[in-house]
């Protein structure tokens, strides 16, 4: 396998890991709740705490990224944050569950800044759609499989045990890293510090902004559908679990890798500002899908909604990396991804935390329902990022 292909193999699997342990837990809800008497807004602590951690430490993370090499990042935030999957297995009362969360946070903020750069700086803009699409398979594929996994074995051995079995994982994984990672080529080094860079690029402050709405509404999604299904449908743990991730991932699966194609596709005959305008459009194809919330719809039809909603929001998100990449400065890609993650993490831990608080008064399916105004809102400030754009 060429280089460049394995480095995006590679860090597909790493992401894959990424997502499945800091959205595990989320399946295991009820055994939590059982067993460390958790309320609802215990559990969406959970959620948030990581979140807000991962935001917290993300603006260092994008420093430390554009000033060390990238993959010995990546090797390192692997190792720490599956270290930390399995001391989160050991936790005996609901402070140390939270304190755990926010050392994973902490810990696996610096991989996906140092990921999508050491893509970029392998892959140009040719085949960047497609090299970034696959790695965020891998995050999508890690979401599911997560979610299957620790809903398999949270009902057959205890919630604690898909901890175990992905913190064994991921330190295998980090040795394979550390062997097989490598640089694209020396990075330029920057005097005037790359922060000032990007506020002052419109393009990337609106490409910011739309990023956290979209994963406001998105992590609702994440934290809270394993529960809802099982709520709402009276499912089995690890059929919820497996429902609650696969309707919404599997879609996002298909929707990444053929968003991916597109995207260069589209990025040969019209530039970024084609690729712009063609992830506005299908964020307004996103929102029909999401009324199936506003009706007494059975699982048939609220699951083809997500699905439908889930590959149509993967469709348009494919468009986002290589958009950043091109509007920003090779340089200063780690410090905006990291920036840009630290806009989502907090934007999705509110979202966690909001919908914990709505659940009791608007249902969850009024919740879900309603991310369709913040899609609406981000094909606006897409096209903002479209007019912003310098280039063509």
């Amino acid at each position: 396998m060429p280089p460049h292909w394995r480095v995006v193999a590679l860090l597909a699997c790493a992401g894959a890991l990424n997502y499945a342990d800091r959205t595990s837990l989320s399946v295991v809800f009820p055994l939590l709740r059982a067993e460390l008497s958790l309320s609802d807004m215990e559990l969406a602590a959970i959620g948030s705490f990581f979140l807000w951690s991962y935001a917290a430490a993300s603006p260092l993370a994008g420093w430390v990224v554009d000033r060390y090499p990238r993959q010995r990042v990546i090797t390192l935030s692997l190792l720490a944050w599956s270290l930390v999957t399995l001391l989160t297995a050991l936790v005996q009362s609901s402070g140390a569950l939270l304190a755990t969360r926010v050392l994973l946070g902490l810990s696996e903020c610096f991989y996906l800044p140092a990921a999508i750069a050491l893509i970029a700086g392998h892959h140009g803009p040719e085949t960047r759609g497609r090299a970034l699409a696959l790695h965020a398979f891998g995050l999508n594929l890690g979401l599911v499989g997560g979610g299957a996994l620790a809903g398999y074995l949270g009902q057959q051995y205890g919630w604690r045990s898909s901890l175990v079995v992905l913190g064994v994982l991921g330190i295998g994984l980090s040795l394979l890293c550390h062997f097989l990672l490598c640089e694209a080529g020396g990075r330029p080094v920057t005097q005037q510090p790359s922060w000032t860079r990007l506020l002052r690029n419109r393009a990337w402050v609106l490409l910011a902004v739309e990023a956290g709405l979209v994963s406001l509404g998105t992590w609702m999604f994440f934290n809270w559908m394993p529960l809802y299904f099982q709520e709402r449908f009276s499912l089995s743990l690890a059929f919820a679990g497996f429902s609650g991730t696969a309707v919404l991932q599997l879609s996002a699966v298909f929707g990444l890798l053929i968003g991916g194609v597109m995207t260069d596709a589209i990025a040969r005959r019209a530039g970024l500002r084609g690729r712009l305008l063609a992830m506005a459009l299908l964020y307004v194809l996103c929102v029909p899908p999401l009324v199936v919330f506003l009706a007494r719809a059975g699982f048939p039809a609220v699951a083809s909604g997500v699905v439908a909603f889930s590959f149509l929001k993967a469709l348009a998100m494919a468009n986002e990396p290589p958009a950043l990449c091109e509007i920003v400065e090779e340089q200063d890609r780690g410090s905006a991804q990291s920036l840009m993650n630290m806009l989502n993490t907090l934007a999705g831990g509110i979202g966690v935390y909001v919908a914990g608080a709505l659940k009791a008064d608007w249902g969850l399916s009024g919740v879900f329902a309603s991310t369709g105004v913040l899609i609406l809102l981000s094909a606006l400030l897409t096209l903002g990022v479209r007019r912003a754009s310098v280039r063509p």
